[in-house]
Order: structure tokens, then sequence, then C-alpha cells
């Protein structure tokens, strides 16, 4: 879980950890850089805590990564609220789908105006998850609610592009463990997710440019036509595709 200048948000995410159905083996939060308490919000709920100097969002996530030492590492972030049975959900999609390398769901919206907050979600989530989808040729990790096989990621770690800032994290995950192997989109997987990012209108615009820099720097090998090309050669006459 990384953080930033988040303590009382974090405060609330870590107190809906604490009272999940199936409690997590370990909580790593990455502090990256932060000016205010989060450090100690962290410690008092009984995370490990990891400092991180700058690099942004694809650092903080890497070095999370780096340092958990369970088998499955579930991710979400720092104003997240997941539901109580978010950990058993993943669990179980595990144990059903022995094939996933990485798990991953949608979201809906806990905060902002309230008659907006299920049309956004589904538009912000759609879009992401649609365009995306045609850009990789496979299911993409959404950065707030997934979770993956820690072999998956030590498979993969020296190849992200953990020291690019304006890189998505999620984006660049699954760009390099989609080819090869599967991740699920999981009915049910549901997270409480903030509207923020939908307030700022310069932000949101700078996100849409991160998600294309996120694509174009795995090109051209990973152009999208190439990458529809290898998944449908891998496929096979026989198979089916399944995200």
């Amino acid at each position: 879980m990384p953080v930033k200048d988040d303590g009382e948000l974090l405060k609330r995410c870590l107190e809906a950890i604490a009272e999940q159905t199936r409690r997590p083996d370990e909580i790593v939060v990455v502090d990256n850089g932060s000016s205010d308490d989060s450090a100690r919000v962290a410690r008092d709920a009984g995370a490990r805590v990891v400092f991180v100097g700058g690099g942004g969002i694809p650092s903080a996530s890497a070095a999370g990564y780096d340092a958990a030492a369970c088998a499955v590492i579930a991710r979400l972030d720092a104003d997240c609220l997941p539901g109580r049975d978010w950990l058993e959900r993943v669990e179980r999609a595990f144990i059903r789908h022995p094939d996933a390398v990485a798990v991953t769901g949608a979201a809906h919206f806990i905060d902002g105006p309230r008659l907006l907050r299920a049309p956004l979600a589904a538009f912000y989530l759609g879009a992401y998850f649609g365009t995306v989808y045609l850009g990789m040729g496979h299911i993409p990790l959404f950065g707030s609610n997934f979770a993956m096989r820690r072999y998956a990621w030590l498979a993969v770690s020296d190849a992200v592009h953990r020291g690019d800032a304006f890189v998505h994290d999620d984006m660049d995950l699954s760009m390099h463990i989609g080819p090869r192997q599967r991740i699920r989109y999981v009915r049910g997987l549901g997270m409480g997710i903030s509207m923020r990012p939908l307030f700022d209108a310069s932000g949101f615009a700078t996100r849409i440019r991160r998600g294309f820099h996120s694509l174009v720097i795995h090109w051209p090998h990973d152009l999208p036509w190439l990458r529809w090309a290898r998944r449908l050669l891998r496929l096979g006459p026989s198979t089916t595709a399944s995200g």
C-alpha cells in the first residue's frame, strides 16, 4: 500500500483491513516521502513501513512488492475502502483459478456527489478496462484492486519501469505479466475508491497522457496488433480467451 501525505485516509483503510474476514498475514505500507504522520499511522496499525525517497507511485509500489514475503501480494491505495470480505474473495479467486497469476476487479466511488457515483464509476472503470484491454490484448490490472502471486512479481521485477514516475504502474506491470501468464477479472471483487482523480480536469488529462505513455514505452515490440497476434497464437485453435 503506497502512501504520501494521506495519513487520515490511510488510517481509515488500515482499520478496514483490520476488520477483514480473512486477516492479512502481513501489511506493508510504503511511505513515499510523506511530510505528515502517515508512517506513524501505519506503525500504530501494525504495518511494516518501507521508506522510498521519491520516484512516484511506480517506485513505491515496486518497493512494496520487493518487501512482501507472502505467496500472494494484494494491492490497494491508501484512500481505498475495501469491503470486509475483500481478502477472503482474493483467496477464493486464486483457489478457484489456479491458472491465474493475478486477479483484479472493479470499484465504486465512496465520495463525491452521491447521484453521480455509480454512473461515473461505470464510465471511469469501463473506459479503463475497455481501452487498455484493446491496447494490451488482455485484461489489465486495476491498481487500486488487484492481487498477484509473488513469483509473478519476481519474474518481472527487473523489467518494470520502476524509475519512471510518469508511468501508470498497474498498466506497466500488466504489460509485463500478461502476455505469457493469465490475469483474471473477478466479478464481485469490488473496492471503494475516491473520486478525487475526477475533481481536477488538468490532473485527469495528465492521467490520460500517462496512460498513453505507459503503453508507448513498450513499443515497437509490444504494439497492440503484435500483442494480439501473439495472444492468438498462444491460445491456439482449441482454447478460449479468458483475460
